[in-house]
Parts: structure tokens; sequence; C-alpha cells
């Protein structure tokens, strides 16, 4: 079954509003033609960025491509549930690419199809995305092209992440500038309406940079004092004893009972611990709005089973 790649949302509009909160991965965008492939019936499949792909209805020739390819047979053999998206690199708008760069498949994302069952509501994405560090293994083994990243930034501010535009010299070739963009990848974020969902930024303007490609950088960004609240208040202990007063109440727990957790974590923290981390900071000036998604967060990787 055909399922497009996600939309990207460009930084700073509120379908991606905080996803610099927390660990970033930073990806340089490159610019050519949106391709997937994943395995049905023992047989390869592609797909454009809206629909499947045949030999008479190809996409500037990427299915004819990835058929003589073993290496992709041999790896949807080992992981058959795995779905590939990448960028089919054929001219488009930027055409500064070295020249064994072109008609090569480059992943950029590994997703795996969601159960029917967790499919809640109407427009809910069936996708689950891995994590760079669980898929690059896999396509290091079977010698399948992929787009390592640039940087790791936490609590990345904007300057930051538009320092990463002139860093993007992958696949270009020396002296020619720099790539389409950035890609923004916080792989534990989720949107307001519980997408997992990625930002771009894209460079406004080519200017000739001569960097070569290098491992990614991990950088810090300023330490929030909302976030050592949190790493401090917002403790396993608490979550399980909220989880299992809300279980009791309710005699059993339910999906449905996320969000009274979620909120009745946040509603503890700030009514228990005010007053304690007020004056261990000093009278700090507080974002609730980032104190909550922070909280958020912490809940979910203290009591993953549930989410």
């Amino acid at each position: 079954m055909f399922i497009g790649y996600q939309h990207l949302e460009r930084f700073g509009t509120t379908e991606v509003a905080q996803i610099e909160l927390g660990e970033c991965y930073v990806f340089p965008k490159i610019d050519g033609t949106n391709a997937s492939l994943w395995f049905r019936d023992e047989n390869l499949q592609a797909g454009s960025r809206n629909r499947h792909l045949t030999l008479e209805k190809d996409n500037a020739g990427f299915f004819a491509w990835a058929l003589e390819q073993p290496n992709l047979l041999e790896y949807f053999k080992c992981f058959p549930n795995h779905r590939l998206f990448g960028e089919w690199l054929v001219p488009h708008s930027l055409k500064t690419y070295r020249q064994n760069a072109w008609r090569r498949f480059y992943v950029f994302d590994v997703a795996i199809d969601k159960e029917e069952s967790d499919l809640l509501h109407e427009g809910d994405s069936r996708l689950n995305y891995l994590h760079y560090e669980i898929y690059k293994p896999g396509l290091d083994e079977f010698g399948i092209d992929y787009i390592p990243p640039i940087s790791k930034i936490r609590n990345a501010n904007y300057e930051q992440l538009v320092d990463q535009l002139s860093k993007n010299v992958f696949l270009v070739d020396d002296g020619k500038g720099v790539g389409e963009g950035i890609v923004i990848k916080n792989y534990a974020f989720r949107n307001k309406y519980n997408r997992q969902t990625w930002a771009k930024i894209i460079t406004s303007e080519f200017k000739e940079q001569h960097a070569k490609v290098m491992g990614a950088s991990s950088l810090e960004g300023k330490r929030l004092v909302e976030e050592e609240i949190v790493e401090k208040y917002v403790t396993v202990a608490l979550c399980e004893k909220v989880l299992a007063k809300i279980e009791l109440e309710a005699q059993g727990w339910s999906s449905k009972m996320i969000p009274r957790l979620l909120n009745t974590v946040f509603y503890d923290l700030v009514r228990e611990n005010s007053w304690e981390f007020i004056k261990e900071h000093k009278n700090p000036s507080i974002n609730f709005s980032t104190l909550h998604h922070l909280t958020i967060m912490k809940v979910k990787s203290s009591l993953p089973h549930l989410f």
C-alpha cells in the first residue's frame, strides 16, 4: 500500500512550535525528487511523493533503477516491515551537486506502518518514524546511501539553527555554495495535534562556501531553567504515583486517560514544588508553556509503556 511522506513544516509555525526543546538532529535538505521504497508480496515497491510507481508510470527512472539494486532487495528481506523515504537525486532547482552524486537514492527517513488499532482519529499519520541511530546501522550494513546529520543541538535557538545552513555542503561540489536548507528532527517531539512532525529552514540564497563534510558535531543550547525544574521534580516515582491514583479511581486504565495523567503531573509539579524551585533559582522568569511541554516529554520517557 502506498503511503506518502509527511509535509515538512516551516520552522516557527504552530505545527512545529517548541520542536527545538530537547535534542534536535539537524540534517541537510537536498534538492531532488521525493521517493520511497517498501516490500510487499516478496516484491520491491516504489512511490513518488504522491503515487505508487510502476515501470510504465515511473518517476525520472527511479523504480527502474531501484529494481537493479540487489542491496535494496537484501535489505528488505532482513527488514520487510520498513519503508525507506528519500531523495532521488535528479536535476531540479539546484544543479551544483557533484557529478557522482546524481541518479542515486539518499534515504532521509525510515518508517514502520502503524497497526490499525493505533489509528485513533481520522487523519492520523499511518507511520512511526524510526530514530536515526536505530535505522543507520541497517543502511550501513547493506550499503544504502543516506543523509547523515550535520549536528545535534540540545535546546536550540533560531540563530543556532540558521548557522547550520552554511554547513550544509552535503554532496555539493567544492566551492559551489551550500545546499537547499536543513531539516530539524526532534524524535521525542509531538506537536499539539500529537503528530510526529519535522521542521525545515530553507536557504534563501546560496553563498559560496568551501567547508568539507565532517561528522555530526554535538552542540549545547542554553540550559533552560524549565528543563532543570522538570529534571529534578518530575521523577519516575511521581509519574507512577499519579498513574496509580488514576487507575485506582477509575478502576483500570485506558489510553483515553492520558490527557488526565499529563495534566495531573503538571498540576502536582506546580502545586507541590513552586516555592522550592522559585527559591532554588532565585525568582526566575518561567515560561509555563515550555515547562508544560517539557513535563509532557518527561512523563512520556518515564512511562514509555503507555505511549
